[in-house]
């Protein structure tokens, strides 16, 4: 590792509403897939930390869950993680879906951002679907709501304008030693990526069918022989009927999810996984203090 006296280091956090895009980004910053990325909204929960060398500088980036109006006990208490995260963090990026613009969940936001004390840019994101003409209007009209460093326009997904975004953290964030190994691309453990990886296959396959508050625990992580990997992982529902739905006619659809999750847990642990899935009813989970705990979330007390 370098002289610390020439390295850089800080916590980056990404805000924004739900599917603006932050998760995308965070893959594409760190050049792996290190978080959950999802049409369904409202699937991050936890403060996940996706870490990337770029020069003397580690850029720790902590991808909040989207900031909605909360409705229910696990909203709030993903609503008040996302804040949390971005007092906590040395430099703040606004993640604005620009074909969305300033609607009413960017206005929000926005509306809060003066008390948060880090540095912070807007990061318009999405921008091959919307007009030239629109972005500069949008990314004005944000300039003039909120004091920002320094404006983006980036595409997550193809990776547009991503290098320069990286280039300008690494340059910004505080002197100091690294936090992490330099070839360490996370803090959560490989059962808790392992766990991510499935409830994304489990939203991909069922988005329109099943809520999010689904919910996926790795029950089981065994080093086999000749490097084999077992892993047991159960997905708790909260309704019976939604147990049905998860497992499938025959099977089918427990099935496909579990394949598509293997396949890509073997490409991270660079082995051969042996995943067994299992559905189980948890009615009422979103109540229980203990889950939230086990999701790295504080449980609201009303």
């Amino acid at each position: 590792m370098a002289d610390a006296q020439a390295t850089r280091c800080g916590f980056v956090a990404l805000i924004g509403a739900p599917n603006a895009g932050k998760s995308t980004l965070i893959n594409a910053l760190v050049g792996s897939k290190v978080t959950i990325v999802s049409r369904k909204v409202q699937t991050t929960r936890a403060l996940i930390r996706g870490i990337a060398a770029a020069g003397q500088s580690q850029l720790i980036f902590v991808d909040t869950p989207g900031i909605f109006a909360p409705k229910r006990r696990l909203d709030r208490a993903m609503v008040t993680t996302a804040w949390s995260g971005a007092h906590d963090a040395d430099i703040v990026g606004l993640l604005i879906d620009a074909r969305k613009g300033l609607d009413e969940e960017a206005g929000a936001i926005l509306a809060k951002l003066d008390e948060v004390r880090a540095p912070k840019l807007l990061i318009l994101n999405k921008i091959d679907l919307v007009a030239k003409e629109a972005l500069l209007a949008l990314a004005q009209a944000a300039n003039d709501k909120a004091k920002f460093e320094a404006t983006f326009m980036i595409s997550a997904l193809t990776g547009n304008g991503v290098s320069d975004l990286k280039t300008w953290l690494a340059e910004r964030v505080p002197p100091g030693p690294w936090h992490y190994p330099a070839d360490q691309m996370s803090d959560a453990p490989l059962r808790q990526l392992a766990a991510e990886i499935t409830r994304e296959k489990l939203f991909e396959r069922l988005h329109q069918e099943l809520p999010y508050q689904a919910t996926v625990e790795t029950e089981l992580w065994k080093e086999l022989r000749k490097g084999d990997v077992r892993i047991e992982q159960t997905i708790y529902v909260e309704r019976e009927s939604q147990r049905k739905i998860v497992l499938g006619k025959g099977g089918t659809t427990i099935k496909a999810i579990g394949e598509a999750s293997r396949r890509e847990i073997e490409q991270i642990v660079e082995g051969k996984v042996h995943l067994f899935l299992f559905v189980k009813v948890r009615e009422g989970w979103g109540e229980d203090p203990e889950r939230y705990r086990a999701m790295g979330l504080e449980f609201p007390k009303d």
